[in-house]
């Protein structure tokens, strides 16, 4: 029997990647549900999947016994309460990130997942999204760097101010800046050192442009330090994208290790080659760029085989958890709460 997943909560443009990945890895959609607080969204949605089924009955997709999987890109803070009505109802969750804003909500995924045991899985951006970093994980776990150094991240986003809902705006409504984009960064530092845990060196957030946003106090700028046993990471997230250029980010990763070091241009290529998903390694041996467009990650395919199996190869649940965690900790520290 072919594995089926529904859609509840299209509030974030993710849910386009969410949807089409789980088609591509072998999953029929069942449903998907039109509400929405993004008519941009709503329209992208019904014009990228025309052919999947419009549900009005939200209940019936989560009563439904065939239906595995419940994905969701709805607004951020709203994704652990329906995360916990679907496992209560015997459905595993895959969320678009942050997945969890609160600690209140973490608590209380953590204890559906123990009481149901279901699980929730948040889809952090470069481990289900970007093969450049998967294989860039690969090269540091076959030691193509020696021992792992550090980790340098850089998240550019264009603001696209016109086309934000208003829940955008709100660190209450969309997570802090750390939580929001940060989380990609953790999951990559945590997963290429192959730990659950780091210490939080140092966390910041700022309001640097306040008259580019609605409101007066949305974060724009953020920053983090981590380090645990294995290695550091730094790492750097903002909204200044210029629309002079050709995406949305440029985004980068810069991996250090004591025999060469590996970087990724997961977007483009500046004034380079073309297309995103670039990955360059230097080793003592040579300089090598390795073209990564079009190759899978591989996550969305394990997690469907997790789902019939019960396994844990796409990504640990405690290893989920210890990512919100940190994200939280980290906007603590930032807002002086810690």
């Amino acid at each position: 029997m072919t594995p089926r997943f529904a859609v509840i909560g299209i509030d974030h443009r993710h849910v386009y990647e969410l949807a089409q990945h789980l088609i591509d890895a072998g999953m029929e959609c069942a449903g998907w549900w039109p509400v929405t607080t993004n008519p941009h969204v709503l329209a992208g949605f019904r014009k990228r999947f025309a052919q999947l089924p419009e549900v009005s009955d939200r209940e019936r997709m989560l009563e439904d016994r065939s239906v595995q999987l419940i994905a969701t890109a709805a607004v951020p803070s709203e994704r652990a309460v329906l995360a916990i009505e679907a496992m209560r109802r015997g459905k595993d969750v895959l969320a678009d990130k942050p997945g969890i804003t609160t600690w209140a909500d973490l608590a209380a995924v953590e204890a559906a997942v123990i009481q149901t045991g279901r699980r929730f899985i948040v889809a952090f951006g470069d481990r289900w999204g970007s093969p450049a970093s998967a294989r860039a994980k690969e090269l540091v776990r076959a030691g193509a760097i020696g021992r792992l150094v550090s980790t340098t991240g850089i998240s550019p986003h264009r603001l696209n101010r016109e086309t934000r809902p208003g829940w955008f705006w709100s660190a209450r409504t969309n997570g802090s800046i750390l939580v929001d984009i940060g989380c990609h960064q953790i999951d990559s530092f945590l997963s290429l050192t192959g730990r659950e845990e780091a210490e939080i060196v140092h966390a910041a957030v700022r309001s640097v442009a306040p008259e580019r946003t609605p409101v007066t106090d949305f974060q724009d700028w953020g920053e983090m330090i981590l380090r645990n046993d294995v290695a550091s990471a730094t790492m750097q997230m903002h909204w200044f994208t210029p629309n002079g250029l050709a995406d949305w980010g440029d985004g980068r990763t810069f991996i250090v290790g004591t025999e060469g070091f590996i970087e990724l241009r997961k977007n483009l290529d500046l004034a380079g080659r073309e297309g995103g998903q670039h990955l360059f390694l230097v080793t003592n041996e040579r300089t090598e760029h390795i073209a990564c467009a079009g190759k899978r990650t591989g996550a969305y395919q394990a997690l469907v085989a997790d789902l019939r199996d019960r396994t844990e190869t796409a990504m640990g649940q405690s290893h989920c958890f210890a990512v919100c965690r940190l994200a939280l900790m980290a906007e603590d520290r930032a807002l002086g709460r810690a």
